[in-house]
């Protein structure tokens, strides 16, 4: 019998017009490792949460969701509670303690295990989740890594049968994401715990899964073992959407025309292109950008910054420069100091050594409308905070009203951003009922409607589905041939290796390395693309999947083994 069984499921939310989930039907074994992939807005966190006693959003509901047989809702609340873990996007919405071993043992508390019970299973999970050097810290001194990290520890110790993850990585630096899926697949592997999981990330996660289901319009698209979903899809006449966010080997694969069995995994892409290419040509011509007669847009010189006097430096000597109608990523590990640096730009804070100035102007020189209004404007990395209003159309008139557009233009000024974004659909919705994806659409909509010259982006791209990605970077490029800066702070590799001019790198307080957006990602071995990894053996600056089957194509299929 399976442990999860979904029959003839469609969900509603109280006062929408259409279904967030139409007649899902699927079965999940024990021990299987599910991986639940589709654009923002598809219906994957709905499906979740009604997964989830506790969770459950309001609505109507048909059909129905049985674990080990039996409703959902009509478990006792301590088997749902214990049986069925959930791991939360955002891992500061998840931890309730301030101290990391009371964290651990929260759940087992509110359960009334006994004291000795509580210990020894609190000194097993740490010893598994190898957490024990950070057993006594404070909650809030650690990374976002670890806090993800211990959000999965704090529900295992609760021994649950099946494990739901909501987009899980998505805060995470591409390091500490690494980390926090192998601790799944360990908990897949080791301790047969059933894995659900929703995750736009699929690079490592994907060979990881068991099966893997793609949803579509509220509605299952296609449910299969990874490797026959990833040839299912590049086989279809009109490519899906979701091609784009397969893995780079699958991606390289599809796009050769490669023929036997698809690869998955950075090892099976290597073995793929080192069985079937030549290596004639080892580097693709690429045009770098000039700056040579461009002006600054910002410049920081000999920067320092520090939240309290008695805390340390969060900037340290910070040099850098940002040219006029360029694209620099900044890229760098949790907590390292890259959204306080996007606050001191745009004034949010300022430096107590050092200087900052805009368009050749000090800072100080600039009072707040003057500094803000049709200048610099700053998408937070949490876009519910720039939310007022009830329904998304209000939240993106109220900024042109505050900007005194008169009514016709700022409904076409709305009109025209929102078709672009492709959030026309949203306009009646509440801005905190979207998918994470579609509220980053949103709130960037509202800075697009204060036409700034420079746009400081702080994790865009959070939340969203390859596709959406690309509207996204079709929607910039269009800025910057407007003449606009963006400066983004991400940690999405991929994202900066494909359409960044420069990526530079944050760590120990200042910018330790930048340059253009190849060479950058060429030189580096762990803080690279997947792309990278699996053609430098051979080719040396294919970092995107475009230039690694370019770089392929140029070389030709070998004698043997290839077409």
């Amino acid at each position: 019998m399976a442990i999860l069984k979904i029959k003839n499921l469609s969900f509603t939310y109280n006062g929408a017009e259409n279904k967030a989930l139409d007649n899902i039907n699927l079965e999940i074994e024990r021990g299987d490792f599910v991986l639940l992939c589709g654009e923002s807005g598809c219906g994957k966190t709905t499906l979740l949460k009604l997964m989830k006693k506790q969770l459950r959003p309001e609505g109507r509901l048909e059909g129905g969701i049985y674990y080990n047989g039996k409703e959902i809702n009509e478990l006792e609340e301590r088997i749902s509670v214990t049986d069925i873990g959930y791991v939360m996007q955002n891992p500061d919405n998840q931890i309730v303690t301030d101290k990391v071993w009371h964290e651990l043992a929260f759940g087992l508390e509110s359960l009334g295990e006994k004291t000795d019970v509580i210990r020894r299973k609190v000194a097993e999970i740490s010893g598994f989740f190898g957490i024990g050097d950070w057993y006594r810290k404070k909650t809030s001194e650690l990374s976002g890594g670890q806090k993800q990290l211990l959000n999965l520890a704090s529900i295992m110790v609760m021994q649950p049968q099946i494990l739901i993850l909501d987009e899980p990585t998505s805060q995470l630096d591409p390091i500490a994401a690494g980390d926090f899926i192998d601790a799944l697949k360990k908990i897949n592997e080791e301790l047969g715990i059933t894995v659900i999981m929703a995750e736009h990330r699929l690079e490592e996660v994907f060979p990881a899964a068991s099966k893997a289901v793609l949803m579509n319009k509220a509605e299952i698209y296609m449910c299969d073992t990874p490797r026959n979903v990833g040839r299912k899809l590049s086989a279809e006449e009109n490519p899906h959407k979701m091609n784009l966010g397969l893995p780079s080997s699958v991606r390289i694969f599809n796009a050769v025309k490669g023929t036997g069995e698809c690869p998955l995994t950075v090892r099976e892409g290597k073995e793929f292109i080192s069985s079937n290419f030549n290596c004639d040509i080892k580097v693709l011509p690429f045009e770098k950008p000039d700056y040579e007669n461009r002006r600054a847009a910002i410049e920081i010189k000999e920067g320092f910054f520090r939240y309290e006097r008695e805390t340390p430096d969060v900037l340290s000597g910070l040099d850098l420069k940002v040219y006029e109608n360029e694209f620099l990523c900044i890229l760098g590990g949790n907590g390292a100091g890259k959204t306080t640096l996007l606050k001191i730009m745009s004034g949010l804070k300022r430096l107590y050594k050092g200087k900052l100035r805009i368009w050749d102007k000090k800072i100080k020189e600039y009072n707040g409308n003057s500094l803000y209004r049709n200048n610099i404007s700053c998408l937070p990395q949490n876009p519910q905070s720039l939310f007022v209003k009830s329904t998304v159309y209000d939240d993106l008139f109220e900024i042109t009203r505050i900007l005194e557009y008169k009514k016709e233009e700022a409904e076409e000024k709305i009109d025209n951003i929102a078709e672009k974004l492709g959030i026309k659909h949203l306009f009646k919705s509440h801005p905190y009922d979207l998918s994470g994806g579609e509220q980053q659409k949103a709130a960037f909509a509202k800075i697009l409607l204060m036409e700034p010259k420079i746009i400081l982006l702080d994790e865009p791209t959070k939340g969203m589905d390859a596709y959406s990605k690309q509207t996204l970077a079709g929607i910039l490029k269009g800025l910057l041939k407007e003449g606009k800066t963006i400066v983004t702070v991400t940690h999405d590799i991929e994202f900066a290796a494909e359409y960044a001019d420069r990526c530079a790198m944050f760590f120990d307080g200042q910018i330790v390395s930048a340059d253009n957006r190849v060479d950058f990602f060429a030189g580096n071995s762990y803080y690279t693309t997947a792309a990278s990894r699996i053609t430098r053996h051979m080719f040396e600056n294919a970092v995107t999947v475009e230039m690694a089957a370019e770089i392929c194509r140029i070389n030709g299929y070998k004698g043997c083994g290839g077409k």
